[in-house]
């Protein structure tokens, strides 16, 4: 049986395949994803993402601070980088110089690579498993990734590679991995969303604008399939510091963001899946926008009296230690 092609849309087959096997089911869903992530996920590289990126690397890296530590980070490491929209984007706020990508994906690695050429800039990239990086002992001065480790067998095994490829004193950044309680809402918002959104779009008097077609709607329930095989992780705050600290890891910290405007987004972004393109134009996306980074506000302020756990989003932070005198 042939491989499904790089970018292109899986099968029901290529979905029953994956069940069985993790690794291809990695790689299938980011490939599939690889085309169209940036648009899907309202990725961009100006100023606006560049943004959100600079002050959510800022808040993991702010929440265990290393007397001396400095900016711009020099020989970066982007681990599960997809389309490269968090260390692009580091990159364009200063806080990065030397940036290279790795990703399960070939098909992931190459948007990245073209992305930072329309940027202007190249980048290195190889496509790697995270829990066996292809990299020499103390090659970078930070390894940062955004929504990776869920994707992870072997999250210990990860970060121990990490913390092998960094120079001591070196830094890991992992920001936007689900809690255990925000995954459960956002998923139980989501699908209430979809399923309520899918049926009234039918009804005799939307379905002409509002509708999406079958076969797309077909397309992303097969995503959302392929999406349940690869999220294999949420996590719990204080248990993620736990395993970077087992992993060996000093001076580790963790930072959550997203409570309010989890409840808000998700719905938000569901119900931009389930209806046809044309019915939402410039206005829904400046309520969208605007809607989510109020709630974010407020949830900054919320940060402060309300458990990490509660949040949707957790970023850890670590150090490699310096080698014990003898």
């Amino acid at each position: 049986m042939t491989e499904p092609q790089a970018g292109a849309a899986a099968s029901a087959q290529d979905v029953e395949r994956a069940w069985g096997d993790n690794k291809l089911a990695q790689v299938l869903y980011h490939d599939w994803e690889a085309q169209t992530y940036d648009e899907k996920w309202s990725i961009s590289f100006d100023d606006r993402c560049t943004s959100i990126v600079r002050d959510r690397f800022l808040r993991v890296l702010e929440s265990s601070p290393v007397p001396g530590e400095s900016v711009p980070f020099g020989r970066v490491l982007e681990l599960g980088a997809g389309t490269g929209f968090f260390s692009l984007n580091l990159k364009l706020a200063g806080l990065v110089e030397d940036v290279h990508v790795s990703d399960l994906s070939p098909g992931m690695v190459e948007a990245a690579r073209t992305n930072a050429e329309r940027l202007g800039f190249t980048i290195e990239g190889q496509v790697a498993d995270a829990e066996s990086l292809p990299y020499d002992d103390d090659s970078f001065d930070l390894v940062v990734g955004h929504a990776v480790i869920h994707h992870i067998p072997d999250v210990e095994a990860a970060l121990r590679e990490v913390l092998r490829v960094l120079r001591p004193g070196g830094r890991f950044v992992i920001a936007g991995e689900p809690t255990t309680i925000g995954h459960w809402y956002a998923r139980h918002l989501g699908r209430l969303t979809w399923e309520v959104a899918t049926r009234v779009t039918r009804l005799p008097f939307l379905a002409t604008k509002w509708a999406r077609e079958q076969a797309e709607l077909d397309e992303s329930s097969r995503a959302a399939a392929l999406e349940a095989v690869v999220d294999l992780h949420t996590f719990d705050p204080a248990e993620l510091a736990g395993t970077a600290r087992r992993a060996g890891a000093e001076r580790v910290g963790t930072a959550t963001e997203e409570l309010l405007s989890a409840f808000a987004g998700w719905p938000i972004r569901t119900f931009e899946y389930a209806v046809a393109d044309s019915a939402l134009g410039f206005r829904w996306a400046t309520f969208a926008y605007r809607t989510w980074t109020t709630l974010m506000r407020v949830d900054s302020a919320l940060d402060a009296v309300v458990p990490q756990k509660f949040f949707y989003n957790v970023g850890v932070t670590g150090v490699k230690p310096h080698p014990t005198p003898r």
